[in-house]
């Protein structure tokens, strides 16, 4: 008989060699998935939601001491600041900072302050958010907010830094609206 007849077959691969590759497959597609999360991630924090936390009392009783929360620094490229949002911004004096406060003042509106009731053109505000245990009695004479500034305040009137200290704050310097807190889990909801 000739070896022609004979069936060839081929040589089956060792498991080792079998393992070896599932293994060299799971840890490149963990790579992949590790590095489309990390780009996501980048994204979303360059140009959508940053994580922030929050130091001092100022925006008592919405915001505590240490709470954690999302900043969206999307909703102002296109759309506009409110009266009542609660923005993030830096601080007019130095820049390396960053402060929380709520929009009191808008451009082009007349801001005037008498025993601690703010008065928008010419109208008290009804300030739901401030409790009367954080008011103060300080008072700052009418004042037409520029173009592009707006009038920032602390809720916890009585140890907030705010415009009533450094002034308008210019739009260029607001870069998000407060959105969720996310920690302590307890406190976690809708900035409001």
């Amino acid at each position: 008989m000739s070896d022609a007849s004979q069936p060839q077959t081929t040589p089956t691969p060792p498991r080792a060699e079998t393992r070896q590759a599932a293994q060299s497959r799971v840890v490149r597609v963990w790579f992949r998935d590790l590095f489309v999360s990390l780009m996501v991630s980048a994204f979303i924090i360059t140009f959508l939601y940053q994580p922030v936390r929050v130091e001092g009392t100022s925006m008592l009783p919405e915001l505590r001491d240490q709470d954690r929360l999302f900043v969206n620094k999307f909703a102002y490229r296109l759309g506009e600041i409110h009266r009542g949002d609660v923005v993030v911004f830096l601080y007019p004096h130095d820049h390396t900072k960053s402060y929380i406060k709520r929009v009191i003042g808008l451009p082009g509106d007349t801001v005037r302050i008498d025993n601690g009731q703010v008065y928008v053109n010419g109208k008290a505000l009804d300030e739901a958010y401030v409790p009367m245990r954080y008011q103060d009695s300080r008072s700052q004479p009418e004042l037409l907010l520029p173009a592009n500034e707006y009038w920032l305040m602390g809720d916890h009137r009585s140890i907030s830094s705010d415009s009533r200290d450094f002034g308008p704050v210019d739009r260029g310097l607001i870069y998000g609206r407060a959105a969720f807190v996310y920690w302590p889990v307890d406190q976690a909801g809708v900035v409001r």
